[in-house]
This record gives structure tokens, sequence and C-alpha cells, in this order.
């Protein structure tokens, strides 16, 4: 691994900081994504089908953790600013090389019910600042230019691909994602 001391001091940072759809089935959820998704072309529609076949296990939480997504990045995150949730960030420590693969997403983003279980809600893929420096050229997977996040000195990239997300299957933050259920809620700018 390149900068392998400073790619695990970004993850040090970072730390320091279920079920399918409970609407509907997965399988209308997928019908949905895959709608919403038309708009981006055939090659993206092809990753984005990628990505969700990959993480499909990964809806009870255990499995996710036994591939290796064990490790808490956050607590469950809410934006301060009402733009909505992304919940708990789950990291496989592995993954952070400096290199965003469509198949291995670093991050998975749980959201946590009312019965006491986390669900699966999207993918995020992030590149530190170590690996990819902050003035450099935005890294760009699914055609999309991953956004600056400065708090944890790394690069990310959202895919709302498992929770539908009226701003963007992008965007940062869900507005149909809360904390609501969670032990302790952090509210962070991200």
């Amino acid at each position: 691994m390149r900068g392998s001391g400073k790619l695990m001091a970004a993850v040090v940072l970072l730390s320091a900081c279920g079920d399918p759809a409970t609407t509907g089935t997965s399988a209308d959820l997928a019908a949905r994504n895959a709608a919403a998704s038309q708009s981006y072309g055939p090659a993206v529609q092809k990753d984005l089908a990628t990505v969700r076949r990959v993480t499909a296990p990964f809806h009870r939480f255990e499995a996710a953790e036994a591939a290796g997504w064990s490790t808490q990045i956050t607590g469950c995150m809410v934006d301060p600013g009402g733009a909505g949730g992304m919940g708990f960030h789950y990291g496989n420590v592995g993954l952070i090389d400096g290199v965003a693969r469509v198949d291995e997403p670093e991050l998975l983003l749980y959201e946590p019910e009312k019965n006491g279980k986390l669900r699966l809600v999207a993918v995020e893929y992030i590149i530190p600042y170590a690996a990819h420096p902050r003035d450099a050229a935005p890294p760009v997977l699914f055609g999309q230019q991953f956004k600056q996040v400065d708090v944890f000195q790394l690069w990310g990239l959202h895919a709302w691909i498992w929770r539908e997300n009226p701003s963007g299957i992008f965007a940062d933050w869900n507005p149909q994602v809360d904390c609501a259920y969670a032990p302790s809620v952090e509210a962070m700018a991200h």
C-alpha cells in the first residue's frame, strides 16, 4: 500500500469521529433504483447493477462484518442543517488503498431501525488525500466527480443503491434516512 502510514492515520481520524427495505420488497426498490439511474446511461447502469449485486448479501449486517466491513468509521450521522442522514459508516480497512473500484466500496452505510437492526442503505467510495491530494482533479466513478470531505481528509462519493433518495442517487445526504433509533446521534457536516 502506497503511503500506508498516512492512510492508517486517515483511518484513525475517521474512527474518531439489516434488512431490505421495510416499504416494499427488494425487487420493488431495485426497480425504482434502476428507473432512477436510467438518466445516467448504460455504462453507469451496469456499474450500479454490479455494486448492487456485490453488496446484496450485506443486508444482513453480520454478513458484512464477516466479509470485512467490520470497522465502525462513524457514529450515526445526520446533517445539522436538515438535509437528511447517512447512518453509520462501516469500513473495510483493507479496501482503503487509494483506488476506487465499483465492485469494492470502502464503506457500507447502515440506518438503525426501531427493531434494533441495521438496514443497508448505501455505499460510499473514499480516497484519502494522502493517496489523491486535495488540490488534484477530483477522482471520478459512475461518471461522477468525488467531493472533498475536508473534515475526514478524503474524497468521497455516495451511491444510495439500497434506499431511495429524493436528493439523487449520488447525493451526500438522504432526507429519508435518520438516526432516530440510534443509541447516540452524531450531527456532522460532511
